[in-house]
C-alpha cells in the first residue's frame, strides 16, 4: 500500500508541475531530523502524561504485560509506522501540497483536517453513532489541522510524522489503547471519568500539543532567520 501510494504521489506531482517527491520535504536534513525527534518526543510525552493521570483519577490499575516482548514491540511499532506514513502521505502529501498552491495555506489545511476527521469515522468504525462521530471528528480534526500546519510551515513531512507517530505509539503500543489489543501496559478495573474530567482531558488533547508545536515552530523559524542574517552582519 505504501509503495503504491508513493508511486501515485510521484505521478501526480509530475503531472501537476513536473516536480518530484522531494517537494514534500522527504530528504533528511539535520533540521528535519530535529523536527522528527521533537514531534515524536513531545507528542508521546504529552500522551503518556494524559493517560497516566487518567489512570490515577479513575483508580485504574496499570500493569506491565508479562507476555509483551521486544519482538512484539518492534512488530507493533512497525505496524504503527506504516499506518502513520500512509495517512501522512495521503492527507499531508501531494494533495495538501497542491491545495496550498491553489487555495493558500489556511484553506488547504482546514480542508485537509476535515477530510482527516471524516476518514476516522470509518477507520474507528463509529459511523452512525452521532455522539462518537462528533467526538472523533473534533479530536482527529484538530490533530489533522496540527499536522497540516506542521507540514505547511516546515515544508516537510518530518514534523507531522513525528507528532503523529509519537502520540499513536504511546497510545496504542505502550498503553494498549487501540486496535492492536494488549500491548506493553494493560488496564484493570477503574471507574468512568465524570463529565468535568472528560471535558478537561478533551481540551487537553486539542489545546496543549498544538500550543507546544506552535512555540516550537515559532522558535525554529526565528532561529533560521538569525542563522541567515548573522553572517551578513559580520
Amino acid at each position: 500500500m505504501l509503495i503504491i501510494e508513493l508511486l501515485v504521489s510521484a505521478s501526480l506531482l509530475w503531472v501537476y508541475d513536473k516536480s518530484n517527491l522531494l517537494v514534500l520535504g522527504i530528504n533528511p536534513t539535520k533540521p528535519r531530523m530535529k523536527d522528527l525527534a521533537f514531534g515524536f518526543i513531545s507528542s508521546g510525552t504529552l500522551c503518556a502524561v494524559s493517560l497516566f493521570v487518567i489512570s490515577i483519577i479513575t483508580r485504574t490499575l496499570v500493569t506491565l504485560n508479562p507476555d509483551f516482548t521486544w519482538v512484539i514491540f518492534l512488530s507493533s511499532f512497525f505496524w504503527m509506522l506504516k499506518s502513520v506514513l500512509i495517512e501522512e502521505l495521503l492527507f499531508r502529501g501531494v494533495i495538501l501540497y497542491v491545495g496550498i498552491k491553489k487555495l493558500g495555506i489556511h484553506w488547504a489545511c482546514v480542508l485537509s483536517s476535515i477530510a482527516f476527521g471524516i476518514y476516522h469515522w470509518f477507520s474507528y468504525n463509529v459511523f452512525g453513532d452521532v455522539a462518537q462521530m462528533i467526538y472523533v471528528f473534533f479530536v482527529t480534526g484538530v490533530g489533522g489541522i496540527l499536522f497540516a500546519y506542521a507540514f505547511a510551515l516546515t515544508r516537510s513531512l518530518y514534523l507531522p510524522i513525528g507528532l503523529h507517530l509519537g502520540w499513536n505509539v504511546v497510545n496504542v503500543v505502550v498503553f494498549s489503547q487501540g486496535p492492536l489489543g494488549k500491548q506493553m501496559f494493560v488496564y484493570d478495573g477503574g471507574q468512568p471519568l465524570n463529565t468535568m474530567w472528560s471535558i478537561s482531558f478533551f481540551l487537553y488533547q486539542v489545546i496543549v500539543l498544538p500550543l507546544v508545536t506552535y512555540f516550537y515552530i515559532t522558535r525554529r523559524k526565528s532561529t533560521a532567520i538569525e542563522a541567515t542574517v548573522m553572517p551578513s552582519q559580520q
